[in-house]
């Protein structure tokens, strides 16, 4: 038996105003991605690729069509049940990181599973866990104002994977880094795909979108292209404690 796709959208739309001043931020939409696949999102701005990305993370409501996130018909679902969806299914990383700024990594990490109600222990040794994962272990207990921009990321990475979801969304990853975080958070990625964790990263970088295994373009919220990319040459390269 095959499995189920992580993202199902048939006939998504997301519209604003009114009928003489109709806004088509996302336009009739079908996107399949299979487990273990790793996929850009690329646009101008006004694209769409945001108003997508909203979609996906049941951060938005289609306007119609259907969408199903592991099987799941997220338009069924009340706000509750969407929110519990959302923390136990997607782990997301925004450009901007997100972090709490008086509260250790480890605690940076800890909290979607404290919002999941995971028991403090475990909480803890998943968080250490996901952070070695990072090559963060010797940083758990600083703050993000004592990590630079590029591990600050990583740890946001820690938060996203501790969850175990089907699904890393990631919004610009690499938008407020410098060019060698840049590499080093893209071959984390690299990793995880290879791992089997599931990415969809909305990028404008041609560079970020190099590393994916496909490349959809988007533009008046529809999908111009949808095409597999050539493989990433090489293993990523080991990532540096201290990055």
């Amino acid at each position: 038996m095959m499995a189920r796709p992580v993202i199902e959208l048939r006939g998504v739309a997301k519209l604003y105003g009114t009928e003489e001043n109709l806004v088509r931020a996302v336009d009739g939409v079908d996107l399949v991605v299979e487990r273990g696949d790793y996929v850009a999102v690329m646009g101008a701005s006004g694209s769409g690729k945001s108003t997508l990305m909203n979609i996906i993370g049941c951060l938005d409501a289609p306007s119609r069509g259907r969408y199903l996130l592991d099987g799941v018909d997220v338009r069924r679902l009340d706000e509750r049940r969407q929110a519990i969806v959302r923390n136990r299914k997607i782990g997301f990383i925004f450009q901007s990181f997100n972090l709490i700024p008086r509260t250790t990594a480890t605690s940076n990490v800890e909290l979607p599973m404290a919002y999941a109600r995971v028991p403090p222990a475990e909480r803890r040794h998943r968080a250490l866990a996901a952070l070695t994962q990072v090559g963060l272990s010797d940083r758990a207990g600083h703050l993000p104002s004592q990590l630079s921009g590029g591990q600050q990321q990583r740890v946001a990475i820690a938060r996203a994977i501790a969850t175990d979801p089907v699904l890393l969304l990631a919004d610009e990853p690499t938008g407020a880094l410098d060019s060698r975080s840049t590499e080093e958070v893209l071959a984390l990625f690299d990793g995880l795909n290879a791992t089997g964790r599931t990415l969809v990263v909305i990028t404008h970088e041609e560079e970020v979108a190099a590393h994916a295994k496909r490349v959809l373009r988007m533009q008046d919220g529809k999908v111009l292209s949808d095409r597999r990319a050539a493989a990433v040459a090489g293993p990523p390269p080991v990532l540096r404690a201290a990055g």
